[in-house]
């Protein structure tokens, strides 16, 4: 198998497809399932830098001596578009050290087709090899556990199904997470205490975790699952997003 063929791992039962997919002002893909756009309609690809990579300490945390445990392991709740995933392998490209390698693994229920991955990322010409590459790269029909070895030192999972199954299931580890699914009104099961919780235990002590949501009920999920949760300023005039860490155990 090449690095561009992709590998599918099935699992029990067929992954659902959305099929009510609209497009607003030209490229930008909508979801009847939930109500909500995939991104944020000023800029998603700015929105990543702010709120997911700046949010995780990133790019400054790839620019240190490579960890002798492996991979940065990044995960990510709601695939999407997988703008996310490609800018942030752009980015990587740009930070990582000798030897580093990167796993970003996400989670997706309704994974798009690789039409209408390439037709929501066609708006930014910034990522445009990665979005090449990601499109030449994804299957048909995804499902499952989608396997992508994006280049030597770059691979990308995406678990099709469920996120607290998936998520659980997961080996632990994780070193940041992008909390991307839609927006907690709409899609509460996203952000619900159990889902929290499971993705606290598949943290590294130290880990860290970025998303736009500020709704109260997310922030007291993510507290009491154990992470320490702290405000900032949100992207493009959204008064407020989250962050924060899993304590390291280890400094006490």
């Amino acid at each position: 198998m090449s690095d561009r063929d992709p590998e599918i791992i099935p699992s029990p039962g067929q992954t659902p497809v959305s099929r009510t997919l609209d497009w607003h002002e030209g490229d930008m893909p909508y979801s009847r399932e939930f109500g909500d756009h995939f991104y944020c309609r000023t800029d998603g690809r700015l929105e990543c830098g702010h709120t997911f990579l700046a949010g995780n300490g990133l790019p400054d945390r790839w620019t240190r001596p490579a960890s002798p445990a492996g991979d940065f392991r990044i995960g990510e709740l709601g695939f999407g578009t997988g703008l996310n995933f490609c800018e942030t392998w752009r980015q990587w490209k740009l930070s990582r050290t000798t030897g580093a390698g990167l796993h970003f693994m996400s989670f997706e229920l309704y994974p798009m087709k690789r039409t209408e991955i390439d037709r929501a990322l066609s708006r930014w010409p910034e990522i445009d090899a990665e979005r090449k590459a990601l499109v030449a790269a994804w299957p048909d029909e995804p499902a499952g556990r989608v396997e992508l070895r994006m280049d030597a030192r770059t691979r990308l999972t995406v678990a099709c199904g469920p996120a607290l199954e998936s998520v659980m299931a997961a080996e632990p580890g994780f070193d940041a997470w992008f909390l991307d699914g839609f927006a907690p009104s709409r899609n509460p099961d996203m952000w619900s205490p159990e889902l929290m919780q499971a993705l606290y235990e598949k943290t590294a002590p130290g880990g860290t975790f970025g998303t736009y949501a500020a709704a109260g009920f997310v922030r007291r999920n993510l507290t009491a699952a154990g992470f320490a949760v702290e405000r900032r300023v949100g992207f493009a005039g959204k008064r407020e997003m989250l962050c924060g860490m899993k304590p390291d155990q280890k400094s006490g």
